[in-house]
């Protein structure tokens, strides 16, 4: 197993992440007020309710901050694996508001297309305060994205398309208030249903792709192909199989069985591990976790442990053949090889010991087993 992931990067990110949050809340404090103000004062309902709407995002930008706060957290014994994926579920519940958002904007302006509500004739200046809402918004959401897309962060990409939401929602106020003054109310009804739709179908794929990850969906398959190809490059790498993947917020996490030479030692097994992980690390830098288990073969479909004598079985055969056909002579140890559902046993014996005739009797025992498929007896010369 091994663990790749630099929280002192995980804490920078964070913290530019919050950085910009809290710029959008100011512009959305700033904008609220101003949208409010001029809206009584100049008698426009569509622009005091862009303002409420604007105050609102208030909501979002706290809990963007505190779910970023945790999300990056280190690891600890309740979240061994860090705390990403609160991040994965607040984007879930951004996207949820941007859907809520955008059938409140519908409802609204449905009811207003069927009731034929005569909009007020609202003063000009709600013109400025609405385009410099629709700059202001736009500029945060440009700014916001590029943020999270040079983190990694779904979070808060999809903060910045709510933010998107709200210069739209200007957008619409500003066509209802010049279709107003030139006799046709109607616009602003028809562009918000227009702009809901935009906004739903926003909401709803940052909430799908963020569900895709709650539910461990596996990554790219273009992504875990060159994974693989990269891990076959190292030397003493036969194959890769049993390859699984997944997305924790900005890491993707894996576990691969990595196929060796069936004769090569443990440790030389787990260093030929240590250099996949190493490669594959250093490649691919959204890496952030990976378990590989070393094979001498490709086990997935025949697992034989349950067929198969272990250790202590087999050196209670050892012993009793050595009994049998050897007396009193001593073994030093026995390395036990299974390839292919069988078992090949390598004996090395004692420098005192001398089994003479002995070696083909206790082959021709062992030769009965099924499960054999050679012994080696070594003896010091």
């Amino acid at each position: 197993m091994h663990e790749h992931h630099s929280y002192t990067h995980l804490q920078d990110n964070s913290a530019e992440a919050i950085r910009v949050t809290w710029i959008g809340s100011i512009i959305d404090t700033l904008l609220g007020i101003s949208k409010i103000l001029f809206g009584w004062l100049f008698h426009s309902h569509g622009l005091i309710a862009d303002g409420i709407h604007s105050l609102s995002d208030l909501i979002t930008d706290f809990m963007v901050v505190a779910i970023l706060k945790y999300s990056n957290a280190e690891p600890d014994a309740e979240h061994p694996y860090g705390h990403e994926r609160f991040e994965t579920l607040g984007t879930v519940v951004l996207g949820c508001l941007l859907i809520a958002v955008a059938g409140a904007m519908a409802y609204d302006s449905i009811s207003n297309l069927l009731t034929d509500q005569e909009a007020l004739i609202p003063a000009w200046p709600t013109l400025v305060v609405a385009a410099i809402s629709i700059i202001s918004k736009e500029w945060i959401f440009r700014y916001t994205r590029a943020v999270g897309e040079r983190i990694k962060s779904d979070l808060i990409i999809a903060n910045a398309w709510h933010s998107r939401t709200d210069a739209y929602s200007s957008l619409v106020v500003l066509i209802g208030l010049l279709g107003a003054m030139m006799g046709f109310p109607m616009l602003d009804s028809l562009a918000a249903v227009v702009v809901a739709g935009f906004v739903a179908k926003i909401g709803w794929e940052l909430s799908w792709k963020s569900l895709q990850e709650l539910v461990d969906t596996a990554i790219d398959p273009a992504e875990m192909s060159a994974i693989t190809a990269t891990a076959k490059e190292v030397e003493g790498v036969v194959d890769v199989h049993s390859f699984k993947s997944r997305q924790m917020g900005p890491k993707k996490l894996l576990e691969m069985h990595l196929q060796v030479a069936p004769y090569l030692s443990s440790s030389e097994g787990h260093y030929i591990g240590d250099c996949v992980i190493a490669k594959l690390t250093t490649k691919f830098d959204s890496i952030g976790h990976i378990i590989f288990h070393i094979d001498t073969e490709d086990d997935d479909d025949d697992p034989f442990c349950t067929l198969l004598p272990s250790r202590t079985d087999i050196r209670a055969m050892l012993e009793e053949a050595l009994e049998r056909h050897a007396p009193g002579q001593k073994m030093q140890r026995f390395t036990l090889h299974y390839i292919r559902g069988r078992v090949e046993i390598e004996l090395f014996m004692s420098e005192s010991s001398d089994l003479a005739g002995a070696q083909h009797a206790i082959r021709d025992e062992f030769a009965a087993h099924p499960w054999l498929l050679k012994i080696n007896i070594w003896q010091p010369r």
